[in-house]
C-alpha cells in the first residue's frame, strides 16, 4: 500500500508540475485570428486621425502614435494573452503598445495597455507569469 500510495502521489506531483497552465498554452488558428482580430479592432477604435493619443507622463505632452505592425506572435497570461503592436511617434521614434486581452462570452476585449513601458512585459515573462504561446 505505501509504494502504490508514493507511486500515486509521485505520478500526481509529475501532472502537476507538467499540466500546461490553463486554457491559455494552447489555441486553435481560428482562436488566434479572433484575438488578432479583436486586438485590431481595439487599435483601429482608438485611433484619432489615424494615430493613437499619449499622455506621456514623464513630459506631460500629448504624443500621436502611429500604427506600423502588429506581432503575430500571441503570448499567454494563464487564462489571458499579450499581444504586441509596434508604433511610430511624430519623429519616427519606434513605440512599443502590448496589449493584455482577456476572453468574453464570444469575443476578447483589451483590459490593459502598456505604452512604451515593455519593462512591465519582460519582468512578468522573467517570473513566468507570461510566455510564449504554443
Amino acid at each position: 500500500m505505501i509504494r502504490f500510495s508514493a507511486f500515486f502521489l509521485a505520478f500526481i506531483l509529475f501532472a502537476a508540475v507538467t499540466h500546461s497552465s490553463g486554457p491559455a498554452t494552447a489555441l486553435t488558428l481560428s482562436e488566434k485570428a479572433s484575438i488578432q482580430a479583436a486586438m485590431q479592432r481595439h487599435v483601429d477604435g482608438s485611433l484619432v486621425d489615424g494615430a493613437i493619443l499619449y499622455l506621456n507622463p514623464k513630459d506631460g505632452e500629448v504624443h500621436k502614435l502611429h500604427p506600423v505592425t502588429a506581432h503575430p506572435m500571441i503570448l499567454s497570461m494563464g487564462a489571458h494573452y499579450v499581444l504586441c503592436f509596434d508604433f511610430r511617434d511624430d519623429t519616427g521614434k519606434e513605440v512599443p503598445i502590448d496589449y493584455y486581452m482577456a476572453r468574453t462570452s464570444n469575443d476578447y476585449v483589451v483590459f490593459h495597455t502598456a505604452i512604451a513601458d515593455r519593462g512591465l512585459l519582460q519582468r512578468l515573462m522573467k517570473d513566468g507569469t507570461v510566455k510564449r504561446l504554443r
